[in-house]
C-alpha cells in the first residue's frame, strides 16, 4: 500500500463471509457512504460487489482522497479492523498497520517507487 487510501480500498474489496467480519464491514461501509452523502454514483459503486468495486479502483481512490477519507481517523481505524478480521495472518505480520509509515503498501504483488 502506498497510502491510507489503499488501506481503505483494501477494506472495501474485502470478501466477507464470517459474521464478525460482515458486522465490521457494514459499519465501515456506512462511514464511507456518509462521506459521499451527495454523490449517488460513488455510493452506488460502494454498494457493489467486491469485484465491481475493484473495477472502479482508480475512480474510488481519487474520490476517497477528494473527500478526505484518507485523513479520517474513524474510517482508517474501521478499515484496519476489517482488514485485520478478514486477514488475521496479514494483520499479525503488520500488513495493515500504518503507524509511522512512509510509503506503505497493503496487499500482495504490489509495485511501488518512493523518493523521500
Amino acid at each position: 500500500m502506498s497510502d491510507p487510501v489503499s488501506l481503505i480500498f483494501a477494506a472495501l474489496v474485502a470478501a466477507t463471509t464470517k459474521e464478525v467480519v460482515q458486522d465490521a464491514y457494514k459499519k465501515f461501509k456506512e462511514l464511507i457512504k456518509q462521506k459521499f452523502e451527495g454523490d449517488g454514483t460513488v455510493k452506488g459503486l460502494i454498494e457493489g460487489k467486491p469485484e465491481d468495486i475493484k473495477d472502479s479502483e482508480k475512480l474510488l481512490k481519487r474520490k476517497l482522497t477528494e473527500v478526505g477519507a484518507d485523513k479520517d481517523e474513524e474510517i482508517l481505524k474501521a478499515a484496519q479492523e476489517v482488514n485485520k478480521l478478514n486477514d488475521p495472518e496479514g494483520a499479525t505480520t503488520g500488513k495493515y498497520d500504518l503507524r509511522g509509515a512512509k510509503g506503505v503498501q497493503v496487499g500482495d504483488r504490489n509495485t511501488q517507487t518512493n523518493t523521500f
